[in-house]
């Protein structure tokens, strides 16, 4: 029954992130955790969200923005690194705060100025590049931040949506060897992968589907709204763990 509602969870978490335009692991990791430790939700939301990642870059391969792609995707990876092996240095309450708080940061920030994004600049896309992959790294999410970067440089749509899914793939075929090595996915959870596959292909197919036929602006606070809901449950965890 724990599996079945970990798979369902996925799924909404796929379709959900497809819609709101934030990718699957800022809404999953949060629920994954409702169901299995930190370290194993780190690999196993990594695994989905590279999944989703390798659907859109087959559709829209030919968008990709190689100049931002190495500027931006570089950092991206260097600092994926130092946050992946950082993980093992540091207490799981403690990482739970730090995603609760950036996931609270991030959801007040969204709804206060749903138009906000950085200048664009190569200094910008370096920072961006390396402070969205250690997050991605140290706490399995750093998407929401990486759009909001790469969107200061008004791409096309599918130059965007190639390009961003291409630092993300580079990012978790960064981290999750780390993961891997490090003992993260114990043998127990293999049997998950290949129904993650599954989920992230038709979680991104209904999301896209549906995408049109509910209002954007309404369905992205609703989101927002209950990712700052579930960052408060975080905070509050890391916070009585320190006393």
């Amino acid at each position: 029954m724990i599996e079945l509602l970990f798979f369902i969870a996925a799924f909404i978490a796929e379709v959900v992130g497809t819609m709101a335009g934030f990718g699957s692991s800022t809404i999953f990791l949060p629920l994954a955790l409702f169901f299995v430790d930190f370290k194993t939700a780190l690999i196993l939301v990594a695994f989905l969200h590279i999944f989703g990642n390798l659907g859109r870059i087959t559709f829209f391969r030919h968008g990709l923005n190689k100049k931002l792609l190495l500027v931006f995707g570089v950092p991206s990876v260097i600092l994926t690194i130092l946050g992946a092996l950082l993980v093992n240095y540091t207490s799981q309450e403690i990482l739970k705060l730090v995603l609760g708080i950036f996931l609270l940061l991030f959801s007040i920030l969204s709804l206060a100025k749903p138009d906000f994004r950085f200048k664009s600049s190569p200094r910008n896309a370096v920072v961006g590049g390396g402070i969205s992959g250690f997050l991605a790294g140290l706490i399995g999410t750093g998407g929401a931040l990486r759009g909001a970067f790469l969107t200061a440089f008004n791409l096309k749509k599918e130059v965007y949506i190639a390009t961003a899914a291409a630092i993300a793939i580079a990012v978790d075929i960064t981290r999750i060897p780390i993961y891997f090595g490090s003992g993260f996915l114990k043998q127990q959870f293999y049997w998950y992968l290949p129904l993650l596959f599954g989920i992230a292909i038709a979680g991104s197919y209904v999301g896209k589907k549906i995408v049109n036929k509910i209002p954007q602006k309404s369905f992205r606070k609703f989101v927002l709204g209950v990712i700052a809901l579930l960052s408060l449950k975080f905070i509050y965890d890391g916070v009585i763990s320190l006393f």
